[in-house]
């Protein structure tokens, strides 16, 4: 993507607001459900739900729904043409149940109807007999009953148990991490209807149209090329759109199929929260020997995942987990052991930052643990476990960016006056007996690339018309994340050409065939990468006649803000424009295909050894917040926050993405709270019962800077991604609440997730007691030789 240009006239780089924002705010954007009222006859479909966790299913009747007024046809299993299956591979996710039910509320029929009412009150006349069956609901159940989907996965360094018994420290525990809501602003949504060649054109609100292809062809025992998959733009996905939305396409195509109708699918806010996968809560127990300066010498970890009633993503979410137990820390000697468990849930699926999170999580909540049993201060003893220059991860792959994090790390240390504000922090706490304040510095070093190698690949396709102007077509889909915003850019610089004369077209099937998901923070790496080498090979057939119409040779020939001149006569200028039309004229093709693949990866299940990602995106944040010990109430104070982005794309893009990733990650950590009950119900189904982080989350101070001093990214143009590691640096503000519970007493802090208030009151309590008077102070850490 060279171009010996002034960067200040770039498009790359430039601050450039969302190509889209416009018609965000005025309501002019276009989602999947706003195309149904263009359709003639639409039908609507509605689901009959499980009132079971788990179920034999007897009989379903079909009579009853369709003697009702406005209804059309009814879906079961049944009616399935092809493969009864919308499973990424695994054939173990039935897109309509035959003979089991698996989760609360799921759905064993659809109905058609004239109208959303129609079809409601046709589904609640459907007559289902059901022979209860025990269920498993909470994650612990599942592990003592060892129900298990997949697993155990191995990672492994060192000879731990050596290092276990020769560590001078030791200490174990155990953390459980909880899910969260996607709540994207958009629920699921699917149109289908069949073109006038008998094909079916099928819009979707989906991060992955070629899956969304597949599953439907294989529902309907067709071939993929009868099936067009439209992703206009999403309202948002965070990962919920990455499988899961090709049921709900799957149903709209079937029902269009049976009735020759278009039909829609378009679930409300409740629905679509009771049917649709969470992130995975977790639980990890740990052993860990370290020394008195709070080195890690060892590492034990179980890790046990909730993957829900199918495997969906679990295994990769759990790989993704235990490849990031490190974070931005050395540890000599570990041995992770990981297993996903079936539970009579929902089928957690892929989340922003797809295990990693949880993973983190856990590193941080021991080194807290470990700084707290040895009265030293937790950011002295995350920076001295810091990788360094020429370490490797647990998996093998050198981390190139140690140096990089260490310099990051320290400037941020300095940019938030950390030493002095500690200081004043202590003061401040020792006057108050009631309302504490902590303060908490955390990193992240998060891998970038499918894990799974062969989704790192991308095509694109570029259009150039006789008047100059351009149409990109690539794979990646836009949710909100301003991807198509960088690809334009990208396309635009390329070409060397105003960003007015780039279109970029929403995302089709039969434009880019075989495409990989949106997802794994890839989306500008791979899709940008393809565009500018599609690009690059348009201007590789039309610099030639530039030269012979410029005369000069074809190698100082330079293409800037449409215009076409020599690097050695730069006033000497021939219009873009004129140069496609002639080359229109001499039958030189205006079109053209770009393919990228991520070079250099590898990793090995078996020996979870390899070199799994491209690169790692770095940042770090500090965190202050203030707790009231009568309530266990809480304000964030101050978030300062250094990421490093690399070479930009669009530095406005990233730095909404880094506020964005952060207050998600906020909400994961602090207030989103899933709770289902024993029959397996989800109880936090709508806005008003499951708490979202709102403007009153907002510190008074909240300040984001780029870190300029990063290692070279292989990435497009030198940026790095940027999507899903910025959520992992909210951990700061767990960390600082933990900090804060710890100046009420002394000893470890045992936190629940998500940090509610409910739950740092809680903690309070358990930190004030053992420091009531008569109350030793529990072991934390032992010697070696002792019981831990």
């Amino acid at each position: 993507m060279a171009n010996p240009l002034p960067a200040e006239l770039s498009p790359i780089g430039r601050a450039l607001p969302h190509e889209s924002a416009f018609d965000h705010v005025t309501g002019r954007a276009c989602y999947t459900d706003d195309q149904a009222v263009r359709l003639r006859g639409l039908l609507h479909a509605w689901p009959v739900q499980s009132p079971h966790a788990h179920a034999r299913i007897r009989r379903i009747g079909r009579e009853e729904a369709l003697a009702q007024p406005g209804v059309v046809d009814l879906l079961t299993g049944a009616d399935v043409p092809g493969r009864n299956d919308t499973s990424s591979g695994t054939f173990d996710e039935p897109l309509l149940p035959v003979q089991e039910v698996f989760f609360h509320g799921q759905p064993v029929a659809w109905v058609l109807g004239e109208s959303r009412e129609a079809a409601r009150r046709g589904a609640a006349t459907v007559p289902v007999e059901y022979e209860p069956m025990k269920s498993l609901v909470d994650l612990e159940e599942a592990i003592e009953a060892q129900s298990w989907l997949c697993g155990p996965f191995r990672l492994a360094r060192g000879d731990f148990p050596s290092a276990w018994k020769a560590s001078p420290l030791r200490a174990q525990g155990s953390l459980s991490v909880g899910g969260q809501e996607h709540f994207y602003l958009e629920t699921q949504a699917a149109l289908a209807w069949e073109d006038a060649n008998g094909g079916l054109i099928v819009q979707s609100s989906t991060q992955h149209p070629s899956e969304v292809q597949e599953i439907i062809a294989r529902v309907l025992g067709i071939p993929r090329n009868l099936v067009s998959v439209e992703c206009p733009r999403m309202g948002g996905a965070f990962g919920g759109k990455e499988v899961q939305g090709a049921p709900y396409a799957a149903i709209a195509a079937l029902g269009c199929r049976r009735t020759g109708r278009p039909v829609r699918v378009q679930l409300p806010r409740v629905l679509d929260m009771v049917l649709t996968g969470k992130r995975h809560p977790f639980l990890g127990k740990f052993q860990v020997g370290f020394t008195p300066e709070g080195n890690l010498l060892a590492l034990k970890v179980d890790l046990y995942a909730d993957g829900g009633w199918s495997l969906d993503l679990s295994a990769g979410v759990l790989w993704r987990a235990l490849l990031h137990l490190d974070n931005a820390y050395w540890i000599p000697a570990i041995e992770a052991v990981g297993f996903v468990c079936r539970t009579h849930k929902t089928s957690q699926t892929a989340f922003r930052g797809f295990g990693g999170p949880q993973g983190v999580a856990l590193i941080e909540e021991i080194l807290t643990r470990i700084a707290q049993a040895l009265d030293l201060p937790p950011s002295l003893v995350r920076k001295r476990n810091l990788y360094r220059t020429g370490q490797t991860t647990p998996y093998g792959q050198e981390v190139r960016e140690a140096q990089s994090m260490r310099a990051l790390w320290d400037m941020l240390h300095k940019q938030a006056c950390y030493v002095e504000r500690e200081q004043e922090i202590v003061k401040d706490n020792q006057a108050d007996p009631h309302r504490k304040r902590g303060l908490a510095i955390t990193p992240v070093k998060f891998g970038i690339s499918f894990t799974r190698a062969c989704l790192n690949q991308a095509g694109a396709s570029v259009l150039l018309y006789r008047d100059g102007s351009v149409q990109v077509h690539h794979g990646g889909t836009e949710m909100g994340q301003g991807l198509q915003t960088k690809i334009r850019q990208i396309a635009a610089f390329s070409l060397g050409l105003p960003i007015e004369s780039i279109r970029v077209m929403t995302t089709r099937t039969d434009q880019i065939p075989n495409t990989s998901p949106t997802a794994a923070s890839s989306g500008c790496d791979l899709n940008g990468a393809a565009v500018a080498e599609a690009c690059q090979r348009l201007l590789e057939r039309l610099r030639p006649l530039a030269a012979e119409l410029l005369t000069c040779p074809a190698a100082l020939v330079r293409f800037w803000d449409g215009q076409v001149f020599s690097e050695e006569e730069m006033t000497r200028t021939l219009p873009f424009v004129q140069l496609v039309e002639e080359a229109h004229l001499r039958c030189i093709p205006l079109f053209s295909q770009g393919f990228y693949r991520t070079p250099g990866l590898s990793f090995d299940l078996e020996t979870g050894h390899g070199h799994p990602f491209a690169y790692f995106a770095i940042g770090a944040a500090v965190s202050e917040v203030e707790v009231d010990g009568f309530t266990g109430e809480y304000r964030i104070r101050a978030v300062d926050i250094l990421h490093d982005v690399g070479r930009s794309v669009n530095p406005l893009i990233d730095r909404g993405q880094v506020e964005g990733g952060f207050f998600q990650g906020l909400g994961w950590i602090t207030c989103e709270e899933l709770v289902w009950d024993r029959e397996g119900r989800l109880r936090t189904a709508n806005a008003s019962t499951y708490k979202l982080p709102s403007w009153s989350e907002l510190p008074p101070r909240f300040e984001v800077r780029f870190f300029s001093g990063s290692s070279e990214s292989s990435a497009i143009g030198g940026s790095k991604a940027v999507g899903e590691p910025p959520l992992l640096l909210a951990l700061s503000v767990r960390e600082a609440l933990k900090a804060a519970i710890a100046a009420f007493g002394p000893g470890s802090v045992d936190l629940g997730f998500p940090a509610t208030p409910e739950q740092v009151y809680w903690a309070i309590q358990r930190v004030r007691r053992r420091s009531a008077p008569g109350r030793s102070t529990p072991q934390a850490c032992s010697a070696a030789g002792s019981p831990p």
